[in-house]
C-alpha cells in the first residue's frame, strides 16, 4: 500500500507561496491526466461525477455512496491531494460526520460543502435555497470533530451572494471561518471588485471556482486571482465539459469522413498511450515478478521461487 498522504501534501502546498491549481476530475482517467500534467492537486466535482456516473444534472439525486466510489478508485491510483465536493454533507450535522469519516478513509485530502438546503442544485441554476447561518455552523463544527487528522482540510462553501446580496455572503463566509472552515468559498461573485471585498474581509484562505461560460464569476488567469487574495483555483467542470465537446466533435468527422484516422494524433491519443498513462509497464513487471519462476525452462518453479524470494521484502507500493 501506498504511503502517500494527500492531506498533509494538500497542507504542505497551502502553506507554500503561490496559487493551488486544482483541475476538476471525475474518474480514474481524468485524475491521471491531471497528474501526468505536473499539477499538484485536483478537485473531485460532484456534478462531473453525477453527469459521470447518473447521466444527471446537478440537482441533488446523487448520494454519497455514488461520489464515494469513484473517489476511492481516483485515490488508489493517483499520488496527488484530491479535494472533494461534498455537496450539503447528504444531510444533516450527523450525516456530515459520516461523510468526513468515510471519505478520509477512502483516500480524499479534504472535503467541500455548501450551505443550501436539501436537494441541493448547482451554484449557478436557479431557485437554490441556504439553510439558517447557525445551521451551516454546526456542520462545520461536526465535520472538524469528525476527521481523525487534523491535515484533513475542511473547505465550506456559501451560495448567499446570489439569494441574500453580497453583503450577507461575505458576512457567512466570515462566520464560516471563524468557526473553523479551513477555507471559504464565496459561489457566483459577480466581479473582480466582489472579489477583492471578499478576500479583504474574510479570514481565512479562500478558494475560487472557474467555470467558463457561466456568464456570472469573471474569468480570470490564476495569477490574477491569487493576486486578488485567492489561494486555490479549482477549474471544476472544465475536463469533463471539454470531453463531451471532444467526443461530439469526433463522432462528426467519424459521421462525415467514414474514418476518425484525420484526428490522429493531435486529438486522438494511440493505444500505446493509454496504456503507458495507465501504468502497464508496472503491471508487466509484477507479472514478471509473480510468474517469471514459472516460466523458467532451467530449473524447478520451487527452486526458482525460493532463490529469488531469499532475504527479499515483497515491494510495498504495487499498481494493483
Amino acid at each position: 500500500m501506498s504511503s502517500f498522504n494527500g492531506a498533509l501534501r494538500l497542507r504542505e502546498l497551502l502553506a507554500r507561496p503561490g496559487p493551488v491549481i486544482a483541475p476538476g476530475v471525475y474518474d480514474c482517467i481524468s485524475a491521471k491526466v491531471v497528474q501526468q500534467a505536473g499539477f499538484e492537486a485536483a478537485f473531485v466535482s460532484g456534478a462531473a461525477v453525477t453527469a459521470s456516473v447518473l447521466g444527471y444534472p446537478d440537482v441533488g439525486l446523487q448520494t454519497m455512496p455514488e461520489i464515494l466510489g469513484q473517489v476511492r478508485n481516483m485515490a488508489r491510483c493517483v499520488t496527488i491531494p484530491l479535494i472533494v465536493d461534498i455537496d450539503t454533507g447528504y444531510g444533516n450535522a450527523l450525516n456530515m460526520m459520516r461523510a468526513v469519516r468515510e471519505f478520509e478513509a477512502a483516500g480524499a485530502a479534504g472535503i467541500f460543502f455548501e450551505d443550501q438546503s436539501f436537494p441541493k442544485k448547482c451554484g449557478h441554476f436557479e431557485g437554490k435555497k441556504l439553510i439558517p447561518v447557525e445551521e451551516m455552523v454546526i456542520k462545520i463544527r461536526a465535520a472538524r470533530e469528525a476527521r481523525r487528522s487534523d491535515d484533513f482540510v475542511i473547505i465550506a462553501r456559501t451560495d448567499a451572494r446570489a439569494i441574500e446580496g453580497l453583503d450577507a455572503a461575505i458576512e457567512r463566509g466570515q462566520c464560516y471561518a471563524e468557526h473553523g472552515a479551513d477555507l471559504v468559498y464565496v459561489e457566483a461573485l459577480l466581479s473582480e471588485d466582489e472579489m477583492r471585498q471578499a478576500a479583504r474581509a474574510i479570514s481565512v484562505p479562500l478558494q475560487a471556482n472557474m467555470s467558463e461560460g457561466n456568464t456570472k464569476t469573471p474569468m480570470l488567469h490564476f495569477d490574477r486571482l491569487h493576486e486578488i487574495g485567492f489561494k486555490l483555483i479549482s477549474y471544476s467542470g472544465l475536463l469533463q465539459r471539454t470531453a463531451v465537446k471532444g467526443m461530439q466533435n469526433t463522432l462528426g468527422v467519424l459521421k462525415r469522413e467514414g474514418s476518425a484516422m484525420s484526428l490522429y494524433p493531435d486529438h486522438l491519443c494511440s493505444l500505446i498511450d493509454r496504456s503507458q498513462l495507465l501504468g502497464l509497464n508496472e503491471f508487466y513487471k509484477l507479472e514478471e515478478r509473480l510468474y517469471g519462476p514459472l516460466l523458467n525452462s532451467e530449473k524447478s518453479w520451487r527452486a526458482s521461487l525460493e532463490e529469488r524470494d531469499a532475504g527479499q521484502d515483497a515491494p510495498r507500493d504495487l499498481p494493483i
